[in-house]
C-alpha cells in the first residue's frame, strides 16, 4: 500500500497523462507504475486493452436480459407515468451503485467484486460475494437457456409451418439447448479476455434494436382491440379499428398514465433488476484501456442511458398495440395475433440469438468467482479456464433439460441474490473500505451509501414475500425476468 500511496502523489502532477508521455516520466515514476502493473497484474491476467465502445458494448449487453420482454406487461400494470416514474429512479440508483463499486475499488486498488469482500469482511465477505454472482448469474444464464429451449422449437416449427410436431429431433428442445451450447456459447466462453466478446455483444445488442423497431412498427399495425387468432380461424371477423360505430374510442385502447391493481406490487421487482450488471462492471473495469474511475463510470452511464431509453420505448410500444392484453411474455400477445407473421418469427430469432450471446458474458464473472474462491494465488492457466467453462455449461444444461421446476427456486435466489450485488453489498463494502479519516460515518456520503442498503433490504423483503404470496395462492405472476 505504500507504493501505491506513493504512486497516488505522483500521479498527481500528471493528471493529463497520456500513453506518450509515459516516456518521459522521471524513473523513479516508471519504476513505480511498473510495480502497481506488476502488482494488479497477478490478478487480473493483464492489462486492459478493451476499447471505450467495445467496454459500452458488453456492459449493455450484461444489463440487457430477457427481461425486456416483460416490461409491456409491468407498464400495463402501473401506468405510463408510474412506470417511467420507477424506471428513472432505478436507473439513477443502479448508477450510484456502480459509483460505490468504483470508489471502493479505487481506494483499495483492487477489480474485484470478491476482493472488496475479502477487504471488507475478510473471508466471508468473499465467500459471500462470490456465492451471490455465482448464483445470480447461474440464475441468469439458466433463464436464457429455458427460453432457447421453449422458443427456438416453436420458431423452427412456424418457419417449417409444422402443425402437429411429429417427435421430430429438430423440433426437441432439449436436443437444441444442447448444440446452441456447444456450438455458440463454450467456444465464446473459452475466450481468455471478455474484451473479445464486444463484437458479439455488439451484435447482440443490435438483435435488441431491432425488436425494438418491430414493436414499434407493429404499433400501427396492429388493429386496437385485437382478434385473437384462434377465433378468426374460425369466423371472419371485421377487423375493428379500435372505434365503435358510433365513433366513440374502445375504454379498452385507452392508454393509463397510472394503475394500481394486484399485480402493481409485482413490477417493482421486475424494474429493480432491470439493470443487474454489477457482477460484470469490475472485470469491464479491469479490461478497459487507460481505465481511470472516471472514464468507467462514464461507460456504465452510456450503457444504463442505452439501455433506459430501449426499456421505456419497448414497454410504451408493447403497450400501446395490446393495452391491457398485454401478456407476461410481449412476443407471445404478438402470437396470438397471428403465429405465422414472419417479421416477428424474425424477432424471435433476434431475440433468441441476444439472449445466447449474452450468456458467455455472464459466465465470465461466474468463472472468476470460482477462481477467487477457490484458487486464490494462481496465475491464469489454460485447462482450468477451459474446465470452470465446461462443468459450468454443463450443469446448467442439466439444470434446464431435467429440472425446469427450478427456475421457481431461482426467482428466490435472484430475490436476494440481486439486491445485495445491487444495492446492499456495495453500500457495506463502502462504508467499510472508505477510511474513516477521510469519510466519518456520519459523513453524508456514507449515511447516503447506508440509506441504499436499506432500499436493497426493503426490495428484497418485497420480492421475497410477492414470491411467496404467488407461490400459497399458486398464480405464478411474479415470475421475474432478469
Amino acid at each position: 500500500t505504500l507504493i501505491y500511496r506513493v504512486k497516488r502523489q505522483n500521479t498527481v502532477y500528471f493528471p493529463n497523462r497520456t500513453e506518450n508521455a509515459d516516456t518521459n516520466l522521471p524513473e523513479s515514476q516508471e519504476f513505480l507504475s511498473g510495480v502497481e502493473e506488476k502488482k494488479t497484474t497477478r490478478f487480473t491476467d493483464f492489462e486492459g486493452k478493451t476499447s471505450f465502445g467495445m467496454s459500452v458494448f458488453n456492459l449493455g449487453n450484461a444489463i440487457m436480459g430477457s427481461g425486456i420482454l416483460g416490461l409491456a406487461y409491468a407498464m400495463a400494470n402501473a401506468g405510463v407515468v408510474l412506470f417511467l416514474l420507477l424506471l428513472t429512479v432505478v436507473a439513477v440508483l443502479s448508477s450510484y451503485s456502480i459509483h460505490l463499486l468504483l470508489k471502493s475499488s479505487g481506494i483499495v486498488g483492487i477489480r474485484a467484486y470478491e476482493q472488496l469482500g475479502y477487504r471488507a469482511f475478510g473471508t466471508p465477505g468473499k465467500m459471500a460475494a462470490g456465492i451471490a454472482i455465482t448464483l445470480q448469474n447461474i440464475g441468469a444464464m439458466s433463464s436464457y437457456l429455458y427460453i432457447v429451449k421453449y422458443e427456438l422449437p416453436l420458431v423452427i416449427q412456424a418457419f417449417l409451418k409444422v402443425d402437429k410436431p411429429a417427435g421430430e429431433w429438430y423440433l426437441n428442445g432439449n436436443y437444441l439447448v444442447i448444440i446452441v451450447s456447444i456450438a455458440v456459447i463454450l467456444p465464446l466462453a473459452l475466450m481468455k479476455q471478455l474484451g473479445y466478446l464486444g463484437y458479439t455483444s455488439g451484435f447482440s445488442l443490435s438483435c435488441m434494436v431491432f425488436f425494438l423497431i418491430a414493436v414499434i412498427y407493429k404499433k400501427f399495425n396492429v388493429p386496437c382491440p385485437f382478434t385473437d387468432f384462434s377465433f378468426n380461424a374460425t369466423s371472419t371477423t371485421s377487423w375493428m379499428n379500435g372505434t365503435d360505430p358510433g365513433g366513440e374510442e374502445d375504454p379498452a385502447c385507452i392508454p393509463k398514465m397510472a394503475n394500481l391493481n394486484s399485480q402493481t406490487a409485482y413490477t417493482i421487482p421486475i424494474l429493480a433488476f432491470a439493470f443487474v450488471c454489477h457482477p460484470e462492471v469490475l472485470p469491464i473495469y479491469t479490461e478497459l484501456r487507460n481505465a481511470t474511475k472516471k472514464k468507467m463510470q462514464h461507460v456504465a452511464n452510456i450503457s444504463i442511458a442505452i439501455m433506459y431509453i430501449m426499456y421505456f420505448l419497448a414497454a410504451l410500444f408493447g403497450y400501446l398495440t395490446f393495452y391491457g392484453a398485454v401478456e407476461a411474455e410481449l412476443l407471445h400477445t404478438y402470437s396470438r395475433v397471428d403465429p405465422y407473421d414472419t417479421l416477428i418469427l424474425c424477432v424471435r430469432v433476434a431475440v433468441l440469438t441476444a439472449v445466447t450471446l449474452t450468456v458467455p458474458i455472464v459466465l465470465f464473472p461466474v468463472r472468476r468467482a470460482i477462481q477467487q474462491m477457490a484458487f486464490p494465488n494462481k496465475t491464469f492457466y489454460w485447462p482450468r479456464h477451459i474446465a470452470i467453462a465446461f462443468v459450468l455449461l454443463l450443469f446448467i444444461n442439466l439444470l434446464v433439460i431435467f429440472a425446469p421446476n427450478i427456475l421457481g427456486i431461482f426467482g428466490v435466489i435472484g430475490a436476494t441474490s440481486a439486491p445485495c450485488l445491487i444495492f446492499i453489498f456495495p453500500a457495506v463494502f463502502y462504508i467499510r473500505i472508505v477510511p474513516k479519516e477521510e469519510e466519518p460515518l456520519r459523513s453524508f456520503p456514507k449515511i447516503l451509501a447506508a440509506c441504499f442498503a436499506g432500499i436493497g433490504f426493503l426490495f428484497m423483503t418485497m420480492s421475497l414475500s410477492f414470491i411467496i404470496i404467488d407461490w400459497t395462492t399458486g398464480t405464478s405472476k411474479a415470475s421475474s425476468g432478469h
